[in-house]
């Protein structure tokens, strides 16, 4: 509020480096301007939110947000998103902290080359970031060179490199359609992959991998195309060690859409597959999506997102669906969620796994014509009942809540974020600790 000065705000991602130890970041608006924050938790306080350092100089233009933050180690981590220079263009930044201390946002080395001139002039933003270990991260996004392309950066020991286009991607947009890099995910320092889209007379879901610090080839992700009749798209990447990955996202079958996964093992992709059991219970053939996987081990995964029972998409209902031991199970509606969500209009949109069968999701849900937000956990497997986000009620008073982002190191110790409409939009945090 200090901040915002009488503004509203909203949280995008949070990231916790080990329990009660996280970060959080999002965007305010004032009269004047949107700026980006970063807000940290300490031994498991949670501190008075700041402007991103650095991010005001550049963000002359007064629009910025950051869109993503990934946590190493308590104390620890690195964000991004983007600002709007003098000329009002997007561009696109990253922020690191060390040893509990924010640096100064800089511009994503390398974009203006990539752009044309040697000066950034498009629409350039980071949409993830992952970091492996302390000073050792990725991010991607898009940029603008004519059209929307997909970019990845990478950095090595404290010091962000420059940003390359995703190597193939002209195989895949046939060197004129638009790409963006949703999700990256690093399973180590150098061992990264990144998921999206290229278009090329249709929208089709790609991955690009990267080994031993050197990005390969994007690829559409194999077996997508024999399922995609329409637009397709990967929403979500997780690895969980060098070369044990999974992506989870949507593709069209003309009538509808279907939520997909895959997995990659030793490296190698294997073939997209329809989420198992979801049919069954999307009975009316309307759309569906995963929007969030988390892998906290090879071979065990847990990805959450929505199925709609009517083509209007009149009707939503969360779900989550668990790979174990290399092997996905069938979809199932998120326990408890009915008892809340009686106007039928839920979601997943976060999920997180500290270790395989112990994860928390989150996401929201509509009751007497309010959104309002949830979080349900999993013990040993066994998934628990949904229950309302507490306290977070109280402030949504006019019924507008959204939960994007939660994030968990220990069994019970995660924390969530998003924004809520109280007397004006507000950023919220909430922490679990058992």
């Amino acid at each position: 509020r200090a901040l915002a000065k009488g503004g509203g705000g909203q949280v995008s991602s949070v990231s916790c480096g080990s329990a009660g130890n996280c970060a959080a970041g999002g965007e305010y608006s004032t009269a004047d301007v949107q700026q980006g924050f970063i807000e940290v938790e300490r031994n498991g306080a949670w501190r008075t939110a700041i402007d991103v350092p650095g991010l005001a100089a550049l963000n002359k233009g007064g629009n910025a947000q950051v869109s993503s933050v990934s946590c190493a180690s308590a104390g620890n981590c690195a964000a991004g998103g983007y600002y709007t220079d003098g000329d009002r263009n997007g561009q696109a930044f990253v922020v690191d902290e060390r040893n509990g201390v924010w640096g100064m946002a800089l511009e994503v080395p390398g974009i203006g080359a990539l752009e044309g001139g040697g000066v950034a002039v498009g629409k350039a933003s980071i949409s993830s970031v992952s970091c492996a270990s302390a000073g050792n991260c990725a991010a991607g996004g898009r940029y603008e060179a004519g059209h929307l392309q997909a970019f990845v950066v990478d950095e090595r020991n404290g010091v962000w490199g420059t940003a390359i286009k995703v190597p193939g991607l002209r195989a895949l947009d046939g060197g004129g359609g638009n790409a963006g890099v949703f999700s990256v995910s690093c399973g180590s320092a150098g061992n990264c992959a990144a998921g999206g889209y290229a278009q090329r007379g249709r929208d089709q879901g790609f991955v690009a991998t990267e080994r031993n610090g050197v990005w390969g080839q994007a690829i559409e992700v194999p077996g997508l195309a024999a399922l995609n009749k329409g637009d397709a798209e990967v929403d979500s990447v997780s690895c969980a060690s060098a070369g044990s990955c999974a992506v989870g996202g949507s593709y069209d079958t003309r009538g509808g859409g279907l939520a997909f996964v895959a997995v990659a093992r030793n490296g190698r992709w294997g073939k997209a597959i329809a989420v198992p059991g979801l049919a069954a219970l999307d009975t009316g053939g309307g759309l569906a999506d995963v929007g969030s996987v988390s892998c906290p081990s090879a071979g065990n995964c847990t990805a959450g997102g929505v199925y709609y029972t009517s083509t209007s998409g009149a009707h939503s209902h969360a779900f989550v669906v668990a790979e174990k031991h290399g092997r996905w199970g069938r979809a199932m509606d998120v326990p408890g969620l009915s008892a809340l969500d009686v106007n039928r209009l839920g979601q997943v949109t976060s999920v997180s796994c500290d270790s395989a069968g112990n994860c928390a999701a989150v996401g929201e849900y509509f009751r007497r014509g309010a959104q309002q937000g949830f979080v349900v956990t999993e013990r040993n497997g066994r998934w628990g009942r949904a229950i309302a986000i507490p306290g977070l009620a109280a402030l949504n008073k006019r019924g507008l809540a959204e939960v994007p982002s939660v994030s968990c190191v220990r069994a019970g110790a995660c924390a969530a974020g998003g924004s809520y409409w109280g007397n004006g939009t507000g950023a919220f945090v909430v922490s679990g600790t058992g």
